[in-house]
């Protein structure tokens, strides 16, 4: 859903700045036109910005689709009992490999606007939206278990917290579906006749516009950032504290995770949201409107927008190639396969799965 106008597509959108062409005779008085309303400048992205933008999304494709697929595989391949983390970090990787693979679309529309058709434009921005919605929302569910698992350790909590791990994780996908619907007022538009060139923006048309764009920057804003960034940042702190007055390598070890997943969120979705917010600035009318300022705008939410996608890459790194317990059982898994190919390996598959001590896949 990548919109240069604040919604979720790298083309343009100026559909609420253009006006049709007046004539004017003796017999009517000259008509002055807004110049909020004047069309702006129509054209593909320029180059300078464009290519930076093809890196950062083929960069997304090739380090994102992998690493979510090692960790996915992984988890579901073993053999312990898995914790509550686990399960979050599992969903979390399929709606990270879910946004990745809708990368090379957005990069052929940069350079070739919107050939995918009507269908594909509410579709991949219906399944972009959900899982823009949902990873965030599985990072919140991994330190509310963390804060628990550090805090309030108990094997009857632990318990309780594997039952309902797979309820929430339901819950989460219904909620970032629910959340994705204003996706469907997405259209392909035709902006230049002579040039053919189709763009996939938003097109609200029930109601007003404005009210419409309002009430979805609003839900995007506050469940897509504010709301679990103060959950992480709640969590994490009072973890943090705890894992201050004990000792040990394995708790300093937690900690430094912990500080990095927060400083990676933050890095990556922050300048996106602040860019948006000042694009829903422009569109009420808070500042003075010109074209430059809105093309800077446009510029700044594609970019911004690219550079946030680049946490579905970070997620594998932080939450599972940092920990020392997925890189043990990643490595036992490889061998297991390895052996396997050579000798029977049920004998193998017993002895290997009783070197791993303690519940957890990953985390």
């Amino acid at each position: 859903m990548m919109d240069l106008s604040g919604a979720s597509s790298f083309t343009y959108n100026f559909g609420n700045y253009t006006d049709y062409d007046y004539n004017t005779t003796a017999n009517y008085t000259p008509y002055v036109p807004d110049p909020k309303t004047l069309p702006c400048k129509i054209k593909q992205m320029d180059l300078t910005i464009a290519w930076p933008m093809l890196i950062i999304l083929l960069i997304i494709f090739v380090l994102a689709i992998p690493g979510n697929l090692l960790v996915g595989w992984v988890i579901s391949t073993s053999k312990q009992a898995l914790t509550p983390s686990d399960v979050y970090l599992f969903h979390l990787t399929i709606a990270d490999g879910l946004m990745a693979l809708s990368t090379p679309f957005w990069a052929v529309a940069l350079v070739k606007g919107w050939i995918f058709g009507n269908f594909m434009c509410k579709a991949l921005n219906l399944i972009f939206e959900a899982n823009f919605y949902t990873s965030i929302l599985f990072l919140a569910c991994i330190s509310i278990d963390r804060y628990l698992v550090i805090v309030h350790a108990s094997e009857s909590l632990r318990s309780r917290q594997r039952m309902c791990s797979w309820v929430l994780c339901a819950a989460v996908w219904a909620l970032g579906g629910a959340l994705s619907l204003p996706a469907l007022f997405f259209d392909t538009t035709m902006l230049d006749s002579d040039k053919k060139l189709t763009i996939c923006s938003e097109n609200f048309d029930i109601g007003r516009a404005s009210s419409w764009r309002f009430a979805t920057r609003v839900f995007r804003h506050v469940f897509g950032f504010f709301l679990p960034l103060c959950v992480m940042v709640t969590c994490y702190s009072i973890t943090i504290a705890r894992l201050l007055h004990t000792r040990g390598f394995q708790k300093h070890r937690a900690m430094k995770v912990i500080i990095l997943v927060v400083i990676a969120f933050l890095l990556c979705w922050t300048p996106y949201h602040i860019t948006m917010v000042v694009d829903t600035i422009l569109r009420a009318d808070l500042i003075v409107f010109d074209c430059a300022k809105r093309m800077s705008v446009n510029m700044a939410l594609a970019l911004t927008n690219g550079f946030a996608l680049l946490h579905s890459c970070i997620n594998p790194v932080l939450y599972a190639f940092v920990g020392e317990k997925f890189r043990r059982n990643m490595t036992l898994l490889i061998q297991r396969k390895v052996r396997q190919e050579r000798i029977s390996g049920s004998k193998y598959s017993r002895s290997t799965s009783q070197t791993s001590e303690g519940n957890g896949a990953v985390l």
